[in-house]
């Protein structure tokens, strides 16, 4: 075990109020595309941007081709929990672990078992019919023709995600901000920490340890207690809990 993994473990056995705040890269080794990376979905070949086709305005305008780009890239049939997903869970068990806060959508730490999550950017898991309001769920959304649209008053179903130009859900900022200024260990992983607001939540922290894991550099590595250039699943496969 190398010099960092064992000072990531000392925090981690130390404390007992940790919370873990997480992006894409979080999902990336379970085959999720991210949109940042130079192989990521910005750098694919769309009629539009992808920030373009992801935003409110798109989608009220243009369902069907936001709907051609969402289910094709966004509803990734079959993902699994990772390593960094299953420990984190394994942590949250042990009492160690207090809150999960991602900026991903994609259900996979509660899939891998964590209780407390906080989605940012909401999940692909839960969509609502834009009239009624009825709950339809990931599979009826990957598998409907066209625009999926609503089984009781035929009304257009959207994803409870948060699309640019939306704001974030208040009740679950709070939840964040509340987790982060209790922490005594934040460990930020898999993110670039470029999408704001979410990034700022991280100012909110005044605990022991700030600890970052993330392939490439963050802005936030200069104020880091710890920081860990390597995949994040690499990195938890390591991390004993005790």
């Amino acid at each position: 075990m190398d010099k960092k993994i064992e000072a990531l473990q000392k925090l981690i056995s130390e404390h007992q109020n940790i919370v873990f705040f997480g992006g894409a890269g979080v999902s990336t080794e379970s085959g999720i595309p991210d949109f940042r990376s130079v192989d990521g979905l910005y750098h694919q070949k769309w009629d539009y941007p992808p920030e373009t086709i992801l935003s409110h305005t798109f989608f009220v305008r243009k369902p069907k081709e936001f709907y051609r780009f969402y289910k094709e890239k966004m509803l990734c049939e079959g993902a699994k929990p990772n390593a960094a997903h299953k420990k984190l869970a394994q942590l949250e068990k042990a009492g160690k672990l207090k809150a999960v806060i991602t900026q991903n959508i994609d259900n996979l730490h509660q899939m891998a078992g964590s209780k407390k999550v906080y989605e940012l950017h909401g999940s692909v898991y839960r969509n609502y019919c834009t009239k009624c309001g009825a709950f339809y769920d990931f599979s009826y959304m990957k598998h409907a023709e066209g625009i999926p649209v609503c089984k009781k008053c035929g009304g257009i179903i959207k994803p409870d995600v948060v699309l640019y130009e939306e704001g974030l859900d208040n009740e679950v900022i709070e939840g964040a901000v509340q987790a982060i200024r209790e922490a005594e260990v934040l460990i930020i992983g898999g993110t670039s920490l470029a999408v704001y607001p979410a990034a700022s939540l991280i100012d909110y922290f005044k605990g022991d340890a700030l600890v970052v894991i993330n392939r490439d550099k963050t802005p936030r590595d200069k104020m880091a207690d710890l920081v860990i250039n390597e995949p994040i699943g690499t990195v938890f496969e390591q991390i004993r809990v005790e």
